[in-house]
């Protein structure tokens, strides 16, 4: 049979298709693989029976794909709206999780250093579109890597994949371990404090909002540990301890002015000054042991303290306090949480919000 296509400007008929169909079936069925691979190795696929295409199993190393090639490749996730699979409906964000790459941050005295960054980044997706293109954050945020970061910077990345992407609320999220050296109580020691910080950038209906988090470790004296073993040695003459704890403030702060890591870190000492140390020698131990017994502290007291410290700085707007007293008296945690502001009011928690509140290195 033989089929002729004069008008090549027009859609063939079904039974053109079909006519030609069994042309190839006919021509494939009766020719080798290797002739079939010259033509098209897609032809193998229309015979019944016929094996699986004769395809190279040599690594290309010289193919470079051109304009035309990379135009042809298929994009599922720019694909039209028939195919969503599940419900059309809006994702607030999607993107990628601890992406890492070394970052260049500004510190107080002016000094870059290079720090390795975990970056989250997403994006809504509209009800109508199938997704995103995951490696175009990637691209976006490496475009800018190099520069020292800052929040400009950050807002720079996110714009630019907000363009990329076409959406239409964003965020970027940097989270890293940022060092302070750190003098000793009494003998002048320094060591290197490092302190997990999260800067995060989130933009939600044209409104944007920079955000830091702060989790800062601190030992909680129980006041009322202080006062019953200070009882048992004036009333019976018996040695006794206060029982106190490794504990953990995570603060989230919005920004409303220019404010160093430092600086939230110096707010957070001011408010609670028992925090743990690097570099003990004999007499810091014991300067130590009498920071805390001049500071006792409930975990209540240690939220309000540090609102009290947030309240009094006109860099903070709206900000969260979660804390967590790791008890050595009682098998369970003492915790707390306090916010001010709509930012980070919220009806539920995550579940597991307390056990992220670990100091573990």
């Amino acid at each position: 049979m033989n089929v002729h296509t004069p008008e090549i400007d027009r859609l063939p008929t079904r039974e053109e298709a079909e006519a030609a169909l069994a042309v190839l079936r006919q021509w494939a069925g009766r020719t080798s693989d290797e002739e079939i691979a010259r033509l098209d190795s897609a032809v193998g696929w229309l015979v019944p029976g016929q094996g699986y295409p004769v395809l190279s199993r040599s690594y290309p190393e010289t193919f470079r794909p051109d304009a035309g090639y990379r135009a042809s490749l298929p994009d599922l996730q720019n694909g039209p709206e028939s195919l969503i699979r599940g419900a059309k409906a809006r994702i607030q964000h999607v993107g990628i999780s601890n992406f890492r790459l070394p970052v260049r941050f500004a510190t107080r005295d002016g000094a870059p250093i290079m720090l390795e960054t975990s970056v989250t980044g997403t994006v809504s997706l509209e009800a109508e579109k199938k997704g995103i293109n995951m490696s175009r954050i990637m691209r976006s945020f490496y475009a800018h890597a190099e520069k020292e970061f800052s929040f400009g910077v950050i807002e720079a990345a996110l714009d630019d994949y907000k363009t990329d992407l076409g959406a239409f609320d964003a965020r970027i999220q940097m989270r890293l371990s940022f060092p302070m050296r750190m003098v000793s109580l009494r003998s002048d020691l320094t060591g290197w404090q490092y302190y997990d910080i999260a800067l995060e950038l989130v933009e939600t209906a044209g409104v944007r909002k920079r955000i830091v988090h702060l989790d800062y470790v601190y030992s909680s004296t129980c006041p009322c540990s202080l006062e019953l073993s200070e009882h048992a040695r004036a009333t019976r003459g018996q040695l006794a301890t206060p029982h106190s704890q490794r504990s953990v403030a995570r603060l989230s702060v919005e920004l409303t002015g220019e404010m160093a890591i430092e600086d939230l870190v110096d707010l957070a000492r001011g408010a609670v000054v028992t925090e743990t140390q690097v570099m003990v020698k004999r007499e810091d131990e014991q300067a130590f042991a009498e920071l805390n017994a001049a500071n006792p502290i409930f975990v209540e007291d240690a939220a309000r303290l540090f609102c009290d410290a947030l309240r009094a700085d006109p860099r903070v707007g709206d900000f969260r306090v979660v804390a967590s007293h790791q008890e050595s008296l009682h098998s369970h945690d003492a915790i707390s949480l306090l916010t001010e502001g709509e930012t980070f009011a919220a009806e539920s928690l995550d579940p597991h919000l307390f056990r992220t509140l670990i100091h573990a290195r």
